[in-house]
């Protein structure tokens, strides 16, 4: 069944994108990745490396490399890499080469801005004759790359193409977990990058492994709770995509968005703490969104609010901490 999901293409060339174009090779399928700068191009193509966001790391001699979108036009399955919020972007500018019924995975994590949708929605606004599945659980880029074990949740709607999906993407140390359920799997991993955040202001204030361990339960209570609303289901979001996620993506400092945290938590300023920084922290951009996205729903999410209004400099770290340890007392379920 494999065979028929042959060629895979990948849009972005970031570390996430190149990881899963990596286990695309690795996979046995053919595989082009698309990649806005030239040199990224070129160092995949000529060195077998992308040099400025996964250095160090060989990749598989068979991964070819374009700028052109047209080339993705023969793709039996499409992974979208592109960050959540240059997704539509990324996703318009294809849409012409997308036969119908293309499967596109997508595999970034957040809330866009404005029209405040999960990447499923601006994938059916930006390319409505694809099909769509979510790929989301706890993954580091450069292990990935490198071949340490993974396991992740792969969403799709109908079983025969997620089956046809997993067998496509799946080696002997990435192995994909099937759902059915899109939205779950798309808030974990939104929200998810929110209370990284959090987390990481925590540690960078010295708060302890108490509060760090109750930021991360009360955190995906919020998190739950924003899925529900959004129709999502609670044991998609108890399993890989959302406690999974949140777990490493809150216990590590090479996390993208704990990192950001823990220089605020230290006493930076949000440009200090992104200076320097080629990839994303994709929870920056989504906590208002979320924020926003929370309140048009009516779903209380005290963590990320208090995220999002430090991110916006409406509150310092000190006074956001007192306010969520000052609310009043209530039962925890």
């Amino acid at each position: 069944m494999s065979g028929m999901l042959n060629r895979a293409a990948v849009i972005g060339g970031g570390a996430w994108g190149t990881a899963l174009a990596q286990v695309c090779a690795r996979a046995g399928r053919e595989v082009v990745l698309w990649a806005r700068e030239p040199e990224v191009v070129e160092a995949v193509n000529t060195r077998h490396e992308n040099s400025t966001f996964l250095p160090g790391v060989p990749l598989d001699p068979l991964m070819r490399a374009t700028g052109e979108m047209a080339d993705l036009a023969d793709a039996d399955f499409v992974l979208s890499v592109a960050p959540a919020q240059h997704t539509r972007a990324a996703l318009a500018a294809f849409g012409a080469h997308a036969r119908a019924g293309l499967p596109i995975v997508l595999c970034s994590k957040g809330v866009e801005q404005g029209s405040l949708k999960l990447m499923s929605e601006v994938l059916a606004e930006a390319v409505p004759q694809a099909v769509a599945a979510v790929l989301s659980g706890p993954s580091f880029a450069g292990e990935v790359a490198r071949g340490l074990p993974t396991a992740v949740t792969l969403a799709c709607e109908g079983d025969a193409l997620g089956w046809q999906l997993a067998e496509a993407i799946a080696t002997p140390t990435f192995r994909p977990y099937l759902a059915g359920d899109l939205v779950g799997a798309e808030a974990g991993g939104a929200v998810k990058n929110v209370l990284a955040i959090a987390c990481g202001i925590s540690e960078g204030r010295g708060l302890g492994r108490s509060a760090h361990a109750s930021l991360i339960t009360r955190g995906f209570s919020e998190l739950a709770r924003l899925a529900l609303a959004l129709g999502g289901q609670a044991e998609t979001v108890a399993g890989l995509c959302g406690l999974g996620d949140l777990v490493l993506t809150c216990s590590s400092p090479q996390s993208r968005n704990m990192s950001v945290g823990l220089a605020l938590g230290g006493g930076q300023t949000l440009e200090e703490a992104l200076a320097g920084k080629l990839s994303v922290a994709e929870g920056v951009a989504s906590a208002p969104a979320v924020r926003d996205l929370a309140r048009r729903l009516g779903v209380e999410t005290p963590i990320c609010e208090a995220v999002a209004a430090i991110l916006a400099g409406e509150v310092g770290v000190d006074d956001a901490i007192r306010g969520l340890l000052s609310r009043p007392l209530r039962e925890e379920s």
